[in-house]
């Protein structure tokens, strides 16, 4: 018995798999607005700038001046030394505040409240004008001398924006070791771990996911406040630049530059910022974020891949 075999069957079924879908992205017409108007405001403070009475030649001229340098320098060594004040105090502050002891919490509470209840400008011309309360300083046979010559403005600046900023860390402090789970601290001392070693290997290391990132944002922020420091006499960038500027009649031109240098070196904070934070989200996160390079290498990749192409 012969079966005839239809040659036709089956030319007629679907490929195997799905097709690919063509997806039309949804057109955003508010964003094309609010875009050309953002654009249009851009060129409108351009071009007001430009036609102001402002000489920018004199900004690249004295960009690079010894003395707008030295500024710089001067800034920076006080944003560091201002810093390691504020974290070393904060660090000591929020122990004691954690601390069950009612007069060491008392104390720190105290001095947090009225460390960030006064403005930080406040407190540096309180500090340079205290010789008009004590007219000298006497600490026995190690340190006597007069108050004026004792208070110089590097320690005004860094009395005021160092111990202003250990208020502020004191309290970034004690949330990161309040985020520490007590857990961690019952086994340790189960282990026969001291107070004083628990907190250095096992709870500090742990709060410092916490702790890094809001601190990045207090070094950024110290660079920009110690400007104020230019109203108890000390020479930092601000300062230099509005002498230039009196002497060379370029006032406006100088705080360009000032503002320049400012936004130069808290970009270079905020990418140092961000490494230490994607250091420290090592343990916290299976997939630590991409780095800004990682960035520009997956767009570019994007951009060369064929249409249609789905990356594994």
């Amino acid at each position: 018995m012969t079966v005839d075999i239809d040659k036709t069957a089956g030319q007629d079924t679907p490929p195997a798999g799905p097709q690919a879908i063509k997806a039309i992205p949804v057109r955003h017409y508010g964003r094309y607005v609010a875009a050309v108007i953002a654009i249009a405001l851009l060129a409108a403070i351009i071009y007001a700038f430009g036609r102001g009475k402002i000489n920018w030649h004199a900004v690249p001229e004295f960009f690079f001046d010894h003395r707008i340098l030295t500024g710089v320098g001067k800034t920076l060594m006080l944003t560091v030394l201002s810093m390691v004040i504020g974290i070393v105090g904060g660090i000591v502050l929020a122990v004691m505040r954690l601390s069950k002891n009612p007069v060491t919490s008392s104390i720190a509470w105290f001095y947090i409240w009225f460390f960030r209840g006064t403005p930080v400008l406040v407190q540096l011309v309180l500090w340079f004008n205290l010789g008009l309360v004590f007219t000298y300083v006497n600490l026995g046979p190690i340190y006597k001398d007069y108050w004026s010559s004792f208070m110089t403005p590097l320690l005004t600046a860094l009395l005021g924006l160092g111990l202003n900023e250990a208020a502020y860390m004191a309290e970034i402090c004690r949330a990161g070791l309040l985020a520490v789970d007590e857990g961690q601290t019952e086994a340790a001392q189960a282990l026969g771990m001291s107070h004083g070693k628990t907190l250095l290997r096992i709870v500090i290391p742990q709060a410092m996911r916490v702790i890094v990132p809001p601190t990045g944002n207090e070094v950024i922020n110290m660079l920009k406040t110690t400007s104020l420091v230019a109203v108890v006499q000390f020479q930092e960038l601000f300062r230099f630049a509005q002498d230039i500027g009196q002497t060379a009649g370029a006032p406006v031109e100088m705080f360009f530059v000032a503002a320049s240098w400012y936004l130069i070196m808290t970009s270079v904070l905020s990418v140092g910022q961000y490494y230490i934070e994607r250091y420290y989200a090592r343990g916290s996160s299976r997939q630590l974020p991409p780095t800004p390079w990682q960035k520009v290498k997956a767009n570019m990749l994007s951009l060369g891949r064929p249409k249609g192409a789905v990356s594994a």
